[in-house]
């Protein structure tokens, strides 16, 4: 019976598995995984208001995992023998027929006193961090920011900063005290957003100034210390800094002996094919994918990416030719906490529509949707 390891518990794991038996296929699946859960990181620009918590963004897998009879394997995976079909894991190791890997990538921690930034999107601990401490202050300098990996662009998640940035300013507004604060908003790049499209950048970069936040842009970051940013050119106060660097591949990536992109992504072909391996596939943030400059980085492009990786595994095991690619496009709200814009861009088309509540609820809409196929 041939046997599917998929590593990670994430979107594009948990979209390979409903798409797995979707299409059919009744044999073997093996999860490997820290934990059986997964993390709806898209809420997290609603903790600081304290519109969701921990326990609403963390969905526990193990009912989904019975219910699909997939086998859960508590470990992290730590090296891959691809000639012999085998993960290696921090416990011991699993054979596979073949793998999917979606395990996510990594923020790269590398600028000096990045431990002084909260990075968020990060997980629970460092947006909670930051929300405590924003309730805390009674008055300050709040810094949002985001960057890239230099050795390859796409390899960023910025939109969230945008929403934190518009969130806390709602949020400050709605408790009578913006007054008190200056909000700053940082990033290396001339046109930050720039991938969602011209349009999209021009309102935002609008809608900041429209809310009185300061931009510092264009300036490649040099450090941060427990009060400020430095950048190449200049130096700004901050009490509270809230961040998303560049990203890139898994830890254990580096020493894997896969094709790797120069970003350290895992490098895969159209098909979602690790290059030069047959049996090995990379869906979500772990990969590198050929696209347009401006393909994204989130969990929409991973559902996509999982979907084709896992029908081409089932073509792949019954020995016919992959043919299943994914379509990029990028697909998003950005959230000011009571209103939302739609970005939308594709191969074709490149639209925003304005700020508007509905958006804002469809957004709240979304999220219930999307992980009712996974709650109990």
């Amino acid at each position: 019976m041939p046997h599917i390891v998929i590593a990670g518990a994430g979107f594009a794991a948990c979209t390979a598995i409903k798409t797995l038996r979707k299409k059919g296929y009744d044999g073997k699946i093996s999860l490997v995984a820290p934990r059986a859960e997964l993390f709806y990181y898209p809420s997290l620009i609603w903790v600081p208001s304290g519109k969701r918590t921990r326990e609403n963004l963390i969905v526990p897998l193990h009912d989904y995992l019975q219910r699909n009879n997939v086998e859960y394997i508590q470990s992290s995976v730590t090296g891959i023998d691809p000639e012999a079909k085998t993960l290696t894991l921090e416990n011991g190791s699993v054979d596979y027929d073949a793998v999917i890997i979606a395990s996510g990538g990594r923020y790269i921690r590398k600028l000096p006193g990045i431990e002084h930034a909260k990075i968020a999107c990060s997980g629970w601990q460092d947006t909670k961090a930051f929300s405590d401490k924003l309730a805390a202050m009674n008055e300050g300098t709040i810094a949002f920011g985001f960057s890239s990996n230099p050795n390859e662009q796409s390899a960023m998640r910025g939109g969230p900063v945008f929403e934190f940035l518009f969130g806390v300013d709602t949020l400050l507004r709605q408790q009578g005290r913006r007054d008190k604060f200056n909000l700053i908003f940082f990033s290396p790049a001339p046109k930050p957003g720039k991938r969602m499209g011209e349009k999209a950048v021009d309102n935002i970069l609008s809608e900041m100034k429209k809310r009185n936040v300061k931009t510092y842009l264009g300036k490649k970051l040099k450090c941060f210390t427990e009060n400020s940013v430095e950048t190449e050119a200049e130096k700004f106060n901050a009490d509270l800094i809230l961040f998303i660097p560049g990203m890139t591949g898994p830890a254990w990536a580096a020493n894997s002996g896969l094709t790797l992109s120069e970003g350290g992504f895992f490098k895969a072909n159209e098909f979602c094919q690790v290059e030069g391996q047959e049996h090995v596939y990379v869906a979500g943030d772990a990969g590198s994918f050929p696209g347009p400059d401006w393909k994204p980085k989130q969990a929409h492009m991973a559902d996509l990416q999982a979907e084709a990786a896992a029908k081409n595994i089932i073509d792949a095991l019954k020995l016919m030719k992959v043919k299943h690619t994914f379509k990029t496009e990028l697909i998003c709200i950005v959230d000011t906490l009571t209103s939302g814009s739609l970005v939308y861009r594709s191969s074709k088309h490149n639209l925003m529509l304005m700020k508007m509540a509905p958006m804002h609820w469809a957004k709240k809409w979304f999220e219930k949707m999307y992980l009712r196929a996974y709650r109990k």
